[in-house]
């Protein structure tokens, strides 16, 4: 049989690549004659470039200098795919995880746009950028003024970086902007919340950056002057566009330069040849850490689900935990229940990932007679 592995990573445990080695060194336990083809997924968060350099051969680490979201200086790597496509992951340049201590109003894209600038410089067609684990809810303002935009206080001198920098807006010059390359940017989200209002980057991300209610006012009320300034400047970017709040509103920033946003797991799928390498498989498996109501909402196991099921083949669900209905996969696990509590699952994933992949296959084997070809239907029964 051919087996197509493609999990997402089981956050704050084991990375999607990993992931994807322990549950294919599991299913080898009781099966070790079938071909596992690891294919590790993301959604456009961390662990996106992991993923695509895992998956896509020919794929080189490169890197860029840069001031990280506090403003200390750092290397960030993205990654240069064969077919001329830069992808970077803004949590690299830019990430929440780069802060010794959360700064809601301060923390800034800019080293993301770093990134950009140099991956450009090197002469890619197209750029992917993730925009996962933001530290800051700056608009994206940070990375349009590494890019070449011009933010200005009413005195002339460029505005301070961050969020809080965005109230003292003026003017704003764009002129100067890099060029989209010939192939496009796109902007890698698992969310479609709009940059401004009750369900925006501030009211629903700025919390998580470690902002309190008065400061997630302040960052409200920059963000819409920034959308203000921009509009009198001849922006004409929808704040309430899917996707605009991503990122601490990274999204729209995006957008203001020329990129589209997509759903990230679609487009790493195919990146990575997905669909291809589930044509002829007999078999798929995906997960990630939690599986509950949003992740039949274009995450990664949404995604896998429904290549597999274009192709016809049966696919298997590898979660952490699962507080959702499993409604079209042939058979689930949650390694919570397997070890028999999520304090359990969480202190050592890495064995209860190995022992999915092994149940996997044990249940697959009385699911088809044992002397005959794999029969797909037979899967579901």
């Amino acid at each position: 049989m051919k087996v197509v592995v493609a999990p997402d990573s089981f956050k704050g445990t084991v990375g999607a690549d990993e992931a994807a080695k322990l549950i294919a060194a599991g299913w080898k336990t009781r099966r070790p004659e079938d071909e596992l083809v690891l294919k590790p997924m993301a959604d456009g968060g961390e662990g996106t470039l992991a993923a695509l350099a895992t998956a896509i051969p020919g794929a080189s680490w490169e890197h860029a200098r840069v001031f990280g979201p506090d403003g200390r200086a750092m290397n960030a790597p993205w990654l240069m795919l064969p077919d001329g496509t830069a992808a970077v992951e803004l949590a690299s340049a830019s990430g929440i995880t780069l802060m010794d201590a959360l700064s809601p109003l301060d923390a800034h894209t800019f080293g993301l746009g770093q990134v950009i600038s140099t991956a450009l410089d090197a002469g890619v067609t197209r750029v992917l950028v993730a925009l996962g684990s933001s530290a800051s809810t700056d608009g994206g303002s940070g990375m349009l003024s590494a890019l070449g935009g011009r933010f200005t206080t009413a005195d002339g001198q460029p505005i301070s970086l961050g969020g809080r920098g965005l109230m003292r807006l003026r003017t704003t010059d764009l002129a100067g902007l890099a060029r989209v390359p010939s192939r496009g940017v796109i902007g890698l989200s698992d969310v479609t919340n709009p940059l401004l209002g009750p369900h925006g980057a501030a009211a629903v991300f700025g919390p998580q950056k470690g902002a309190d209610a008065d400061e997630v006012d302040v960052l409200e009320r920059a963000l819409d002057h920034y959308v203000s300034v921009l509009g009198e400047a001849g922006v004409r970017v929808a704040h309430d566009s899917a996707g605009a709040g991503a990122a601490g509103g990274t999204g729209y920033g995006l957008m203001v330069w020329g990129a589209s946003l997509e759903l990230g797991a679609s487009v790493v799928a195919d990146a990575i040849g997905l669909a291809e390498a589930v044509t002829d498989a007999d078999f798929v498996i995906t997960g990630e850490g939690q599986f509950d109501g949003q992740s039949l909402a274009g995450k990664v196991p949404s995604e896998v689900l429904g290549i597999a099921r274009r192709a016809h083949v049966p696919t298997a669900l590898v979660a952490g935990r699962i507080v959702a209905a499993t409604d079209g996969f042939a058979l689930a696990i949650s390694l919570t229940e397997s070890a028999g509590s999520t304090r359990a699952a969480i202190s050592d994933p890495r064995r209860w990932l190995i022992d999915s992949g092994s149940r996997l296959a044990a249940k697959l084997a009385v699911a088809i007679a044992p002397a005959a070809p794999p029969d797909r239907t037979d899967i579901h029964s």
